[in-house]
């Protein structure tokens, strides 16, 4: 096989039996997007049962069936490195751990075909990220959103890109959100346990819907202190869908400040995010703990509370 191909392996379970090819595909990859897994079918790329190419991305699984997902050597993407300053906090020779700064895209899309994360690390890195996530998305294992702050860890290779995928896949990654959030929960400390999925209403949100649709999320919250007409909290994700925290504060009474897609402006908020210049969610990836995936060795990093959630949080001192 041409250097920079690689093929993964997966076996149908229980939880994917009945779907779609294209979406089982997606539950079992988690680090590769449905877009890219039909595009990788209607290429011929995956195989399925008697190594046949499976190029109808509808037809429907069964279980113990098994698929190989070739992925082709990512474009050289060197042309689009860009010298984008960046946090590090950690880097070997297998993985980086960035401190993202809110504002920062996480990775090329439309609307947003550079000045990015990814663009930053193929500067620094030198190129050397890891191809499962192709041309787009390279060295990319998971993602927080623009305007959240924190950690990311992003895989320089192969063999960490799927080892940490399977350490996501399994809920194994340790996650401490800080957010600030409207109002104070009662109780203080509780779990939320739905379905996220797009919003019917809008494509571009995520809602809460019934048993079954869309993929299943958890959420652990705690009270860290209670603030003027609001709360610090620190929520712990057991999952990491789209929106995660965001969707499950909101759907429990208690979006986060300054989310404009979830969170409504509140009466005597307003002129104190226009006075801070405030225009983003609250929300702070914190904590970031995983098990090394090539030495084995286990890690954990923190990344303190951002100037601006600082000067919030000092203004809803009580």
């Amino acid at each position: 096989m041409g250097s920079g191909v690689s093929t993964i392996a997966v076996m149908v379970g229980e939880a994917q039996a009945g779907a779609r090819l294209d979406r089982a595909l997606a539950d079992l990859l988690p680090d590769l997007s449905r877009e890219r897994l039909k595009a990788l079918i209607l290429g011929g790329q995956v195989t399925g049962p008697g190594d046949a190419p499976a190029r109808n991305a509808s037809m429907k699984v069964v279980v113990g069936q098994a698929y190989r997902i070739t992925l082709p050597a990512p474009v050289a993407a060197e042309a689009i490195a860009q010298d984008i300053p960046l946090r590090v906090i950690y880097e070997d020779e297998h993985l980086i751990v960035v401190d993202k700064p809110a504002g920062l895209v996480v990775h090329p899309a439309a609307g947003n075909l550079d000045g990015t994360l990814v663009n930053a690390l193929l500067h620094h890195c030198r190129g050397q990220l890891s191809g499962i996530g192709g041309v787009a998305r390279p060295g990319i294992v998971h993602r927080i959103d623009k305007d959240t702050s924190g950690l990311l860890v992003v895989a320089k290779d192969d063999r960490a890109h799927e080892g940490l995928a399977r350490q996501f896949k399994d809920h194994s990654i340790r996650r401490l959100y800080n957010a600030v959030v409207y109002g104070v929960p009662a109780p203080a400390a509780g779990t939320v346990d739905t379905w996220i999925g797009r919003s019917d209403a809008d494509r571009k949100k995520m809602a809460v819907h019934r048993e079954g649709r869309g993929k299943h999320a958890i959420t652990h919250y705690r009270t860290i202190r209670p603030l003027r007409g609001a709360a610090m909290m620190e929520c712990r994700l057991e999952t990491g869908r789209t929106h995660q925290v965001r969707v499950h504060m909101a759907h429990i009474g208690h979006p986060l400040i300054g989310d404009p897609v979830y969170a409504r402006d509140k009466k005597g908020f307003k002129s104190i995010l226009e006075t801070l210049g405030f225009k983003r969610q609250a929300l702070h990836a914190r904590t970031l703990g995983f098990i090394h995936p090539v030495t084995q060795v286990a890690l954990s990093f923190e990344s303190p509370i951002p100037a601006d959630m600082q000067e919030l949080l000092s203004q809803l001192h009580v």
